[in-house]
């Protein structure tokens, strides 16, 4: 059993298939059934269920799977460790809120790589519970979520502040009038869906229909129109423009306040591209506090 054959072992449980995993490490799909073959006869056991399209962990697969994980990023934490220098590049994925994307990034990024060209920034957008799934699954360097977030695999980086508000349409004076209404937000998983859907109960108030849009503005636009409400940050709406097209709301204090927090594993290694952006971050936001290694 050799690391290669793991991270091959692997990278087809992740892609259920040995043609997209030939592809993804850019090699022959011969090559890559070969190595899975060695392996289970190494371990003198079936690792796959071959199906009629892609291929399904066995039992005994699942249970080697964290294990080539841990072996395969252990590898390159070994290779990190031995081969980064002071020279802040390579490359650096970061993972965000749509939310976080559209208000906060554009400037921050912008100034970053052009401090850091070398840097090869990646950028991939979700909800916060699809985000931290993909930095446990070193799939992502780290990722702008919504708090609070409590792992013990994660450390965590306080990044932003925001407030949330209740938004309708301008004709709604009052949340008190509010009968039924319907909810304009995201996927399940995203933290302000999850926070609407907190407060309405709380205060009482029940949903018509839930109609899940990908964007910020499919769901300004809908709120806009009178097809329902939603919950944001405030300052989605003034950064893009919304404040004389929608209403905004206060909410409770104890529900108005959020965080957004900036998290990577603990056991993943600190390339010198992240504890620089790391760095950068807490420059440019003074009120940013990193919970975690000290990156200095």
């Amino acid at each position: 059993m050799d690391i290669w054959g793991l991270k091959i072992f692997k990278t087809v449980a992740e892609e259920g298939s040995i043609s997209k995993a030939a592809l993804k490490l850019n090699c022959v799909q011969s090559n890559v059934t070969a190595r899975i073959r060695q392996l289970e006869s190494e371990l003198d056991v079936s690792l796959f269920h071959r199906k009629h399209r892609g291929v399904e962990l066995t039992a005994k697969g699942r249970i080697l799977i964290d294990y080539a994980k841990d072996a395969v990023q252990l590898i390159d934490n070994a290779l990190l460790a031995v081969s980064d220098d002071e020279f802040i590049k390579g490359p650096l994925s970061i993972g965000t809120m749509e939310s976080t994307a559209a208000v906060r990034l554009p400037t921050l990024f912008s100034t970053y790589h052009k401090q850091y060209p070398d840097v090869q920034l990646k950028l991939q957008t979700g909800t916060t519970e699809s985000l931290v799934k993909s930095v446990l699954d070193y799939q992502l360097d780290a990722a702008f979520v919504a708090g609070p977030v409590d792992h013990p695999d994660l450390f965590t980086y306080h990044a932003f502040n925001e407030e949330l508000v209740v938004i309708t349409e301008k004709r709604i004076k009052s949340l008190e009038n509010l009968d039924r209404p319907d909810f304009i937000v995201f996927r399940r998983g995203c933290s302000y869906r999850g926070a609407l859907e907190a407060w309405a109960k709380e205060t009482g108030i029940i949903p018509g229909q839930i109609m899940e849009l990908g964007t910020l503005e499919g769901i300004l636009g809908f709120v806009n129109v009178g097809m329902g409400i939603t919950m944001l940050p405030r300052s989605i709406v003034s950064n893009l423009r919304w404040e004389h097209s929608v209403k905004t709301h206060e909410i409770p204090q104890k529900s108005r306040k959020t965080s957004t927090l900036l998290v990577h594993r603990k056991d993943r290694g600190l390339t010198r591209a992240l504890k620089n952006f790391i760095e950068f971050l807490s420059d440019r936001e003074p009120h940013s506090k990193y919970k975690g290694k000290n990156v200095k």
